[in-house]
């Protein structure tokens, strides 16, 4: 009896190796610099929200027409995210064969030029124009996650998810604060700005520059601080001769003594692995994934072009009579709540339930989230803005953490679908460049679906409708992923 009882806790003497891995450090020489990128993306994104139906009405493109805004404000959103559709796995790609930083530097630097043409347009045909440019040059949007994974190893990575939101808790308090407090700054702030001709003429230059400077400010970072996470023998010049295509190695930096994913660029034979062809990369697993990211993209993206046009939407057409500063301040607020609670609980949760549960339970909140709508709208049409209405609002924000908390789950589930190491950009461009087709849909249809609820004849609860057939798809489609991401990186 006794060694067989030895036997049965052999894999639990093992134990002491595998806690010691999982506290693998994060390297905070380079992430920091990831995470200050990400904050430069968040401002633009986010400082853009609040001000961006007035300015629909401001140029007049509307004729005057209010239910035709959320129509406008869709097609705006979707010109950056078609450019960035057409781009993303090309930039994924690239970065898997001259390395990320140069990637991210092209990104840092549109996004720069971008928010400064942003401030400057007059038509609409201009504001287009500046958010297609923005979207075609941006490759940050994969990249970044590649760069996490690159410099991180399988015990770390759930930690390092749970500070991503870090940069966004800040884009989303202090864009919004930016975007609504400084549009119009000489009608808001006479004394300050009511001699500037520049700002009469381009009222909204004011909050495009902050995150435009602060671009430039993450490109000299980048340039000057990151280092390079992925080796490369294949150079630019050589790509520009059409050599793409040609396999090349590529080989994670290690990013510490003790990380496990400098190992794994290498198969069983200890040959290095190469950035695989596109047609290789189509397994069932990236498939599977891929199917999970793009439902819970149309929920979300659906939702949150949704949700600022609600607010400003007039109480009797089906919204809440909101300006700009105050939604601003509403969507600040609910951005520092819901980054603190990932920060605090996200690898926690994570440890306790597993990735799958979490995105399972992200993807069901969606339903109450959308029943809300209505049900504030209702509330303010017979109590007006008062209490319920507001306790209605921080209900609805409230369960919208546990669908935002989707993403660093899924960046865990593409990763384990990754063929190999060497193919992660692609394989990150692969599924972004899907979900950049759900982020083109989603917030033109939903917008313009809402507008079309609103006008007369029409059944008001249209837009519901729409947005609750995106969440059950992305209920059953996140039913599909094992219950945890280490079964696929097992058997491969």
């Amino acid at each position: 009896m006794i060694p067989r009882q030895d036997d049965e806790e052999t894999p639990l003497l093992q134990q002491p190796d595998q806690l010691i891995a999982r506290t693998s450090p994060l390297p905070w020489d380079q992430f920091w610099i990831i995470l200050f990128l990400q904050l430069s993306d968040s401002l633009v994104v986010q400082t853009l929200a609040p001000f961006t139906p007035q300015l629909i009405r401001d140029i007049g493109v509307t004729n005057g027409d209010e239910s035709q805004v959320g129509h406008y404000v869709g097609i705006l959103q979707s010109s950056y995210y078609t450019a960035q559709a057409l781009t993303i796995l090309p930039w994924s790609q690239l970065s898997d064969h001259i390395g990320r930083k140069p990637v991210i530097l092209t990104a840092q630097f549109a996004m720069s030029i971008s928010m400064f043409s942003f401030g400057l347009s007059k038509k609409f045909v201009g504001l287009v124009v500046s958010r297609a440019f923005c979207g075609a040059f941006n490759g940050s949007n994969g990249v970044i996650k590649s760069m996490v994974m690159d410099i991180t190893d399988t015990t770390n990575l759930p930690k390092a998810f749970s500070y991503m939101p870090l940069p966004w808790m800040l884009g989303t308090l202090v864009g919004p604060l930016v975007g609504g407090s400084l549009s119009r700054p000489v009608d808001r702030f006479p004394e300050i700005f009511g001699r500037s001709k520049l700002l009469q003429i381009y009222p909204y230059l004011l909050p495009c520059a902050v995150p435009a400077i602060f671009a430039l400010v993450a490109w000299l970072v980048a340039y000057f601080c990151f280092k390079e996470s992925v080796s490369t023998t294949t150079p630019l010049w050589k790509l520009t001769k059409g050599r793409l295509l040609r396999p090349s190695y590529a080989k994670p930096c290690p990013p510490s003594r003790n990380a496990l994913a400098v190992c794994e660029v290498a198969d069983s034979e200890g040959v290095p692995s190469k950035p695989l062809p596109l047609y290789a990369l189509l397994t069932p697993k990236v498939l599977t994934v891929t199917a999970s990211y793009v439902t819970m993209t149309l929920l979300y993206m659906g939702f949150s072009s949704v949700l600022p046009v609600f607010y400003s939407t007039p109480i009797e057409l089906g919204g809440l009579s909101l300006d700009p500063p105050k939604i601003g301040a509403i969507l600040a607020v609910s951005g520092v709540a819901h980054g603190i609670f990932q920060l605090l609980f996200y690898s926690r949760l994570h440890n306790r339930f597993g990735a799958r549960a979490i995105h399972v339970t992200g993807v069901v909140s969606g339903i109450p989230i959308i029943i809300l709508f209505p049900v504030t709208n209702a509330l303010a049409r017979v109590y007006g803005l008062g209490l319920a209405v507001w306790l209605s609002v921080g209900v609805q924000l409230s369960l919208v953490t546990s669908l935002i908390m989707c993403y660093p789950c899924l960046a865990l589930f593409i990763r384990a679908a990754a063929p190999n190491r060497a193919s992660l950009g692609a394989t990150n461009g692969i599924v972004q460049l899907v979900v950049a087709g759900a982020k083109i849909v989603a917030p033109a249809s939903a917008a313009s679906v809402f507008s079309y609820s609103m006008q007369g004849g029409h059944n008001a609860w249209s837009i519901y409708y729409y947005l609750m057939a995106f969440a059950f798809l992305a209920v059953g489609t996140s039913l599909l992923l094992p219950h945890d991401p280490s079964l696929w990186e097992d058997h491969q």
